[in-house]
């Protein structure tokens, strides 16, 4: 892999001085004002600083919707997705009813097979849903471009809520949308000012503005209304693990789940998570939701039943949810293991892609033997190291090749897909997702076809400025600032996509190198004058005796003692 280029971040002195008047620790301003934060309102985390509901294009509907359904005591089945975000939005959606009143039996939900159903409110969806008896079906994290299942329940007589966050569908060049009531911040027409909501964040959102119609109805007033901030550990971790933009609104979302963890008051499921990953919800952060947490859901997804991550979220029982949440933790194992086997061979076959040693603008990778479940994840870590839009297909239970890619800055994945479709309209049967994510399917001897205009539409959207790996830092550390305090009031932000964690840049002389677990490089490197650890994750090759070393700090506990340890990046 080659080294990125070191980017320093800007940081406006005018917003750190603004900063810095507000109460902000000189560190802290200087790390805020360089992600665009201008004042010190956009770090205010209370709850009643998130955006209103009502900015929400069709929520006041949706909202009425649910309350008639409700007072009505009909059947609501929810339409859950396969990842974390839906698991999460499924386990908001149903414990957030019934603190509302709708009664436990009237409540179910169903959630698709990857490898049976494939993604969203299909038909085939509606028929499972169907032996619920459900009156009214809520999608949640899905169902914007799911026309014909929508179209297909109503058509039995039962009622569509989709709430989403997905792109809509593009259609010769046309929007096009279910014909129900939608709440989704990216549809047509909707002022709502984030357009990172996640999932959960849309089901959370849905459930305010229901609470305000139900105390509209009278049914209760603001001094005895249920609260409905309890659901933010699921919020927060829903939100977390689909790495959507941490925007302001986000943020505070997020703050305040991690808020409730830390003080114990979480869901049992989450709490057995935790526990299961062996990670301290005292001190929850949002690496332990996107690299402990988020996968272990996850992985139900990929190799199994997301039922499991499901049920262990809406477990009230802590022993039932730490037995789910062990089982959640072996299936990851396997999800690990399955992975290292595909990495391996995937990274065989982009050597041969190499001649040269300089990757494709764009790659794609194709396993006879891959897991559907697992070709996200390999897609992702192969984006990483060669700095490239990169697909991974394996064979689905239909016999259809089924992709799921990532991409880099300046690449819009979904906008390149449409534009494959549309010179090739007969490889793609379908496609969707993001700027940075999306997935295809293709008929079993389309790969070739495929994999060449894909390559087309890299080499006219890409120059060597795109191509170019670039590390953004927040430029040098004090020396006074390397202390156990710092770390703690670092690890205590917010941090995440578009809000990303910090990474400082200093000139380094390696004092000593060896290997540790075969895999990580330890260092012992002098800077200014002091010896500090630093550990370089994944990485075995020998580094030169200076240079200039970015990395992240972290705490090493060992024996009760507190050592702050560099955690590299990249060394130039």
């Amino acid at each position: 892999m080659s080294s990125p280029q070191l980017v320093t971040r800007d940081v406006p002195p005018r917003a750190v001085w603004a900063l810095e008047q507000a109460g902000v620790s000189p560190l802290l301003a200087r790390l805020f004002a360089a992600r665009g934060v201008r004042s010190s309102d956009e770090l205010d985390d209370a709850l009643n600083r998130l955006l209103p509901p009502d900015g929400l294009k069709g929520i006041a509907e949706a909202a009425r919707l649910l309350a008639d359904t409700i007072e009505r005591n009909e059947r609501i089945c929810i339409v859950a997705d396969y990842d974390c975000d839906g698991a999460t939005a499924c386990a908001v959606a149903l414990r957030g009813l019934r603190l509302l009143g709708a009664r436990p039996e009237t409540l179910s939900y169903v959630v698709p097979d990857r490898a049976i159903h494939g993604y969203g409110l299909t038909p085939a969806i509606v028929e499972l849903a169907l032996a619920q008896a459900p009156r009214l079906l809520v999608t949640v994290d899905n169902g914007i471009a799911s026309m014909a299942g929508v179209a297909h329940a109503q058509s039995l007589g039962i009622q569509v809520l989709v709430t989403d966050h997905h792109l809509p569908a593009l259609v010769n060049e046309r929007i096009e949308l279910p014909d129900t009531t939608i709440v989704n911040p990216n549809q047509p027409g909707c002022p709502f000012e984030s357009k990172n909501l996640a999932g959960v964040g849309v089901a959370f959102y849905v459930l305010l503005a229901l609470r305000s119609e139900l105390r509209t109805r009278g049914r209760f007033d603001a001094s005895n209304q249920p609260r409905l901030d309890s659901l933010l550990d699921l919020v927060a971790l829903g939100t977390v693990a689909d790495v959507v933009k941490l925007d302001a609104n986000n943020r505070r979302l997020v703050a305040q789940g991690l808020k409730r963890m830390r003080a114990g008051r979480m869901q049992p499921g989450v709490a057995a998570l935790f526990t299961a990953a062996g990670r301290d919800a005292s001190r929850a952060s949002g690496f332990d939701l996107g690299f402990s947490l988020g996968p272990r859901i996850n992985a139900a997804g990929r190799l199994s039943d997301m039922t499991v991550g499901i049920e262990c979220l809406l477990c009230d029982d802590p022993t039932r949810a730490l037995v789910l949440a062990k089982q959640l933790d072996e299936i990851n194992r396997a999800r690990r293991d399955i992975e290292a086997g595909m990495r391996e061979q995937a990274e065989d076959l982009l050597e041969a892609l190499m001649p040269e040693g300089e990757p494709p603008a764009a790659l794609c990778i194709f396993g006879p033997d891959f897991h559907e479940g697992v070709v996200g994840i390999v897609a992702s870590r192969l984006k990483d190291r060669v700095h490239r839009p990169t697909f991974v297909f394996a064979i689905g239970a239909d016999g259809l090749l089924k992709g799921s890619g990532r991409s880099i800055p300046g690449f819009h994945l979904r906008d390149a897909l449409d534009l494959v479709s549309k010179r090739h309209p007969e490889v793609l049967k379908k496609f969707g997702g993001h700027a940075m994510a999306a997935g295809c399917t293709l008929a079993e001897d389309g790969f070739e076809t495929f994999d060449r205009a894909l390559q087309q539409v890299a080499a006219e959207w890409l120059d060597a400025a795109s191509l170019q790996r670039t590390l953004r830092t927040d430029g040098p550390l004090a020396p006074e600032q390397f202390t156990p305090a710092t770390v703690q009031q670092l690890d205590a932000q917010v941090w995440g996509q578009a809000f990303e964690p910090p990474v400082f840049c200093d000139q380094v002389q390696i004092v000593s190198q060896r290997l540790v677990g075969e895999k990580h490089l330890k260092l012992r490197v002098r800077q200014g004058g002091v010896l500090r650890d630093a550990i370089w994750f994944g990485h075995i090759e020998p580094v030169a005796e200076q240079g200039l070393l970015a990395y992240r700090l972290s705490l090493d506990e060992y024996n009760g003692q507190q050592r702050v340890q560099m955690v590299v990046e990249a060394m130039l």
